[in-house]
């Protein structure tokens, strides 16, 4: 039981509560002391009492170092603390916890970002004329899928993105305007996913070499890999959901699936705006909303979904989402779902 990792983690904070110390109470008392007349109180004893009392100050300090660094959340009690003026209240996600499955170029660190209220911003032109930018906007992490672009279409699909999920296939459409999409000024967070013959980081993965690529000439754009081990369960999960192994039926998984699985891990609640689901397809609109004219999206959908070989299966993985839906914080906006 004493070696329990559980149980030694949790030590602290018993000790803690049972010796009744509060690490805000510290903190007042650090913030309220009159320093200046302390000090000249100080100054003022003899060597003895000054060596002395220096030594306590150092042991009083040390002590909480080790009380805050054993405390299980520092940081949110220090933004508690301060007031809202304090950068951590501002912050619109607690970026603490690492996502595995995500590695940024070049440095390889796991993805660090969580937020409270995720929408996510379909590619479909359901979202033309919807008027939902204002409503988007308001999200404090708002995500778009590949390419898709907001100049031009703000009041439909709204101004920022926190971030990006990208497949690599549309890596060279980003590429077509690297400053727009990795630009000094835009912070936005790029989750690329390929199969590892395309991210292969041995000079031979052609997709990661681009990548690599943009990284040198963008150092400050935040661009993340999904590994390999990340891609193998996505496919695990969809042979859980679906019943078939995706390599055998001849599937390949969306964007939009490997954006909600993210989205599951990473957001508390979720809002999806511009996807139908698996029996929607009465409203002739085009398959992109910034592709006027284009291949209409029902007919993409029914394309793909009986394809025998490569085709996304997309009216199966709605459904799959609906079943998500049920358990997970997840509304479905323009079109709404009635989730049975």
């Amino acid at each position: 039981m004493d070696n329990d990792p559980k149980h030694t983690a949790q030590a602290p904070q018993e000790f803690l509560k049972a010796k009744k110390w509060n690490i805000l109470q510290w903190l007042n008392l650090l913030i309220y002391v009159d320093w200046s007349d302390l000090v000249v109180n100080v100054l003022s004893l003899p060597p003895q009492k000054k060596s002395l009392i220096a030594t306590s100050l150092i042991v009083a300090m040390s002590l909480f170092v080790v009380v805050v660094n054993y405390s299980e959340k520092p940081y949110f009690l220090l933004g508690e603390t301060f007031s809202s003026h304090w950068m951590f209240s501002k912050q619109p996600y607690k970026a603490f916890k690492p996502h595995l499955g995500y590695v940024s170029i070049p440095k390889q660190e796991p993805l660090k970002l969580n937020c409270e209220l995720c929408s996510i911003v379909s590619s479909s032109g359901q979202m033309l004329g919807q008027a939902a930018g204002p409503q988007i906007d308001h999200s404090p992490c708002i995500w778009r899928m590949n390419n898709a672009p907001t100049r031009g279409f703000e009041n439909d699909v709204g101004r920022r993105t926190t971030l990006r999920v990208v497949s690599h296939t549309s890596v060279p459409l980003l590429l077509q305007k690297p400053q727009y999409f990795f630009g000094q000024g835009n912070d936005t967070v790029y989750v690329v996913w390929g199969p590892l013959r395309n991210m292969r980081k041995d000079g031979k993965g052609i997709v990661y070499n681009m990548l690599r690529q943009a990284s040198e000439n963008y150092p400050h754009a935040r661009i993340y890999v999904t590994t390999e081990d990340r891609m193998n369960y996505c496919d695990m999960i969809f042979k859980k959901e679906t019943g078939r192994d995706r390599i055998q039926s001849g599937s390949y998984l969306s964007t939009g699936w490997f954006t909600l699985i993210l989205a599951m891990d990473m957001c508390k609640e979720i809002h999806i705006y511009g996807m139908i689901n698996d029996t929607y397809c009465y409203k002739r609109v085009p398959y992109h909303y910034y592709e006027a004219g284009s291949r209409d999206e029902c007919a993409e959908y029914l394309l793909h979904e009986s394809a025998p070989y490569g085709g996304h299966r997309f009216i199966t993985e709605k459904s799959v989402f609906a079943k998500w839906a049920k358990s997970h914080a997840i509304k479905f906006f323009n079109p709404q779902w009635q989730l049975s």
